[in-house]
């Protein structure tokens, strides 16, 4: 597709997750009249919070509860959220993981907190970790950038605006260079250890080793493997820094702060729209889809080069996760209560038994112990608890597509641990990972992760090309979680998406401020 001489907004951005609304954000600062077209009665994507029906006046989170990132981006960064208004409660223990009879291992934000609490590893994980902690914003950088520039070619754009330039906003914030180096170095080596057969190596407790495993669990796939590895020990080393914040009233306060934001400057945003072909589009110098990349291959169609086509269908779809929201008349009751503490808790129990589930998953076989992600926003936001009730929020890792109802398999984990959870469950409502795309067609068979993960799937995304983004031969742009950085809510995808834009459609190269 090409714009016609007559386009009745400069950029259309198809679908309203982060990063779409991420784009539109920068488009929108940068003068352009921008169009959000959503398919959902309701903006977000993978940010909403919903009033369920399972009991009075209860909302919750659709899909993303816990935002490492939504402090560590730096997109968001520069956004500012707490700036706008937007609460974050960060838990002193970002999370927890039990994993036997006795105590759970919690990582504290605290570094020397949670080594203490190590026992034989603790001295261990601090020299870990140490050196990753000396410039986590070069970490967050080097796994945040367009994977087609050194993070430390530029510094960060301050007061001077988000810039549109291939390398920015990409440098460390506070660290020297040599520092950030060093750290990055570090990094490397230990998603090199964490990532191979080599895992077990530094650690001689149990408890070490779920901990590092749970974290790991964020990117589905097996372990170990690099990719796990790595995003592991890039939330791992949020978690002692500057935490996993929480939003007070649950993510949809992101998502509104987006909105708002754009709507001041002149975006508009549509809702029960949906995008089925170019036919469904208004003419526009530039299209964004924050879709997955077979979905913007399907409404562009022969508008595409069959390679582009070819490449945008070949990213497919990894592993899945089942969804259970449940409402409880009181607070899980962990069998060691410290958990209660953790914003988040990844159930799971052994090193060995999550590798085994996790294993079982990717070959497509259902674990009869999956791999449980578990929150309690109420704990931490008062808000969210009505009456003496409050939701829980929970995930397992699943096959690809699976159509089980996950609630048997997910309440016995958790039983597992806190035993007389069963006992406190006033209503639950379990979504395999077959209906995920119910409420967000991004979730194709529950790929939270907008498409396969990997290595190489993680710099060429969704194909093998220089420019990631652009979709060759069009004005249209990938600016998704199936396109690089890769999945979470960090807006960075929208945001490199959205300066290509200025630059190679308006010829805009200048900085775009995003403070308020």
């Amino acid at each position: 597709m090409s714009a016609g001489p007559a386009c009745d907004v400069d950029a259309v951005i198809v679908g309203s997750g982060p990063n779409g609304l991420a784009a539109a954000v920068v488009l929108a600062r940068a003068g352009l009249s921008v169009l959000v077209l959503e398919a959902e009665s309701t903006l977000g994507g993978g940010a909403r919070t919903l009033d369920l029906g399972l009991a009075p006046g209860l909302t919750h989170d659709l899909c993303s509860a816990v935002h490492p990132l939504a402090v560590a981006s730096p997109f968001f960064r520069e956004f500012d959220l707490r700036g706008r208004g937007v609460e974050l409660v960060t838990p002193e223990v970002s999370y927890g993981q039990p994993f036997g009879t006795g105590p759970a291992a919690l990582a504290h934000r605290d570094l020397g907190r949670t080594a203490a609490g190590l026992g034989l590893d603790g001295r261990a994980w601090e020299r870990f970790f140490r050196p990753l902690l000396a410039a986590p914003d070069a970490i967050v950088a080097a796994a945040l950038g367009d994977k087609r520039s050194l993070p430390l070619t530029s510094g960060s754009s301050g007061r001077g605006g988000v810039g549109v330039r291939r390398d920015a906003p990409a440098g460390p914030r506070s660290a020297d260079r040599l520092t950030a180096i060093r750290a990055l170095g570090s990094f490397g080596l230990r998603v090199g250890s964490e990532g191979t057969a080599l895992w077990n190596l530094p650690w001689r407790t149990e408890a070490a080793k779920a901990l590092l495993t749970g974290v790991a669990t964020h990117a589905i796939g097996r372990q170990p493997s690099l990719t796990t590895a790595g995003t592991g020990l890039l939330l791992a080393t949020l978690a002692h820094g500057e935490g996993w914040p929480i939003p007070v009233g649950g993510s949809q306060v992101i998502t509104n702060a987006l909105v708002a934001d754009l709507t001041a400057h002149g975006g508009e945003v549509r809702t029960d729209v949906r995008v089925r072909s170019v036919e469904d589009l208004p003419p526009a110098r530039a299209v964004l889809f924050d879709t997955t990349a077979e979905a913007a291959a399907a409404v562009l169609g022969d508008a595409l080069p069959a390679r582009v086509r070819q490449g945008l269908r070949g990213l497919g779809h990894g592993p899945g996760a089942a969804k259970v929201d449940l409402v409880i008349d009181g607070p899980i009751p962990w069998g060691d209560p410290r958990l209660g503490d953790a914003g988040t808790v990844h159930v799971g129990g052994t090193r060995a038994e999550m590798a085994a589930a996790e294993a079982q998953v990717v070959a497509g076989r259902m674990p009869a112990r999956p791999v449980v992600l578990v929150s309690d926003p109420g704990r931490f936001d008062p808000s969210r608890v009505v009456g003496g009730l409050r939701p829980v929020w929970a995930y397992a890792h699943v096959p690809a597509d699976c159509p089980i109802d996950p609630t048997r398999f997910v309440l016995a984990q958790i039983e597992r641990f806190a035993p007389g959870f069963r006992e406190r469950i006033v209503a639950v409502r379990g979504t395999p990972a077959s209906r995920m795309a119910e409420h967000n067609a991004n979730l194709v068979g529950g790929d939270i992760s907008g498409g396969r993960l990997g290595l190489a799937r993680l710099v060429a995304r969704p194909r093998w090309a220089w420019e990631t983004k652009r979709l060759a031969g069009t004005s249209a742009y990938l600016c998704s979680a199936a396109t690089t950085p890769g999945p979470g809510v960090h807006g960075m995808a929208g945001f490199h998406a959205a300066r290509d834009v200025l630059a190679q459609r308006f010829g805009m190269r200048d900085g775009v401020s995003l403070g308020m």
